[in-house]
């Protein structure tokens, strides 16, 4: 009979101190057993990631990549050893892996590496002496063995992937809240917890600012349709499950409502109206290693016409950078920029069957005093640029409004 395999991962809240590792090695162990194998990935302890990154811009304005991820990798790998103590402290034999000693193979993008493939060898052969597995996750290696890091929330992805490669039953998430909420409680105290949600809805979610998972991971999980469970490492309590459809979908139409308050926002004024500015301003942005957002171009009545897009707001020097050489270069007219934007949006499957979402969302941020700047939708989702410091007003009027409050 075919051995059960779960793999579980634990979110840096969930390690915090020592006490949270000891509880998350308990809840390990009360998993492993005859029929059951068990493969953690295990983030860096609360707050180390952002220590480590102040520590680096401490020494340098401008730290290389490759150093900023040998740097990063080592906070999972800390948790990582720390967590394996706690599990052979309770009785099991447990071993911890970095992702260079799983085989974690990725691309050379320092700091947003791509998975490319997982060796399963070391850990099947770790399962076979009966071993619980305690993987570092967030890291990665490239074929000429250098470290690179996965991304924020990576850890997220290399559980996905992890679990992909070892064919796992389930991939639990563990995390510091009980699961998919229809907005942030921290903000709606009145927000409730999904049962459900869509591989669809999550990837939407979580791309437009909702924090519980990475986006690249949810991609993963969609296109191998690996079923996550997002639940509390505080409570034995049943979560969220992610899966490929949920039953009724047509009868919601908004799921959830998210906010993103890293967003810059950047105007090339004055673009000549002609075939091919837009692709080569667009293609100096992605030369720069910058992810462009929302668009927007307005009608040109003069020959020329202003261009506005958004950018994550760590990345604002590189994008300003990469725009002001361009309008150079296209004869086009001042650069201008703004920090103090945020991001609303309304997500739901359900969107597809129903008339009047745009309607209600527009009347509920007109109803709040909430200024629109621009628009972006997609098949399932609707959102809306905003002042920075309309944001929680926006959130709260629109959960409101969609009648997502608890009931």
């Amino acid at each position: 009979m075919k051995k059960k395999i779960v793999v579980q991962k634990y979110g840096g809240s969930s390690v915090a101190n020592p006490e949270r590792i000891k509880a998350v090695a308990e809840r390990i162990t009360s998993y492993k057993n005859k029929d059951t194998d068990v493969a953690v990935v295990v983030s860096a302890m609360a707050d180390t990631t952002d220590d480590l990154e102040a520590l680096a811009f401490q020494i340098s304005k401008n730290p290389a990549d490759r150093e900023m991820d040998l740097l990063l990798s080592t906070g999972e790998q800390i948790s990582c050893a720390l967590l394996a103590m706690a599990v052979r402290e309770l009785g099991f034999d447990s071993v911890a892996l970095t992702g260079y000693q799983v085989g974690v193979r990725t691309d050379s993008t320092h700091g947003k590496a791509r998975v490319e493939q997982i060796d399963d060898k070391r850990i099947k052969k770790a399962f076979k002496s009966g071993k619980i597995v305690i993987m570092a996750g967030y890291q990665g290696v490239t074929a000429d063995n250098e470290i690179t890091t996965l991304g924020r929330g990576g850890s997220d992805l290399s559980a996905v992937a992890l679990a992909k490669a070892i064919k796992a039953d389930v991939c639990e998430i563990y995390t510091d809240v009980t699961g998919i909420y229809t907005t942030d409680p921290r903000m709606v105290p009145e927000a409730r917890k999904l049962n459900e949600i869509t591989f669809d809805e999550m990837l939407e979610m979580a791309s437009l600012g909702a924090q519980v998972m990475q986006a690249r991971s949810i991609e993963v999980a969609k296109r191998f349709n690996i079923p996550l469970h997002v639940r509390s490492s505080y409570s034995k309590e049943e979560g969220t499950m992610i899966v490929k459809s949920v039953k009724n979908i047509e009868t919601i139409a908004v799921t959830g409502v998210t906010s993103n308050k890293n967003e810059a926002k950047i105007t090339i004024c004055a673009v000549p109206d002609q075939p091919g500015i837009s692709a080569t301003i667009f293609n100096a942005i992605a030369q720069a290693g910058v992810n462009v957002d929302v668009i927007v171009q307005n009608v040109s009545h003069t020959k020329k016409t202003d261009i506005s897009f958004t950018v994550p707001k760590s990345d604002i020097t590189k994008a300003l950078s990469a725009a002001e050489g361009v309008a150079r270069k296209i004869n086009a007219g001042e650069v201008i920029h703004s920090k103090d934007i945020a991001r609303v949006s309304i997500v739901g499957s359900g969107m597809r069957s129903h008339q009047g979402i745009a309607a209600t969302m527009f009347q509920a941020l007109a109803t709040a005093k909430v200024n629109i700047d621009m628009i972006a939708t997609s098949e399932i989702s609707i959102s809306c640029i905003i002042a920075l410091d309309k944001v929680d007003n926006a959130v709260k009027a629109l959960h409101k409004a969609f009648g997502l409050d608890k009931k």
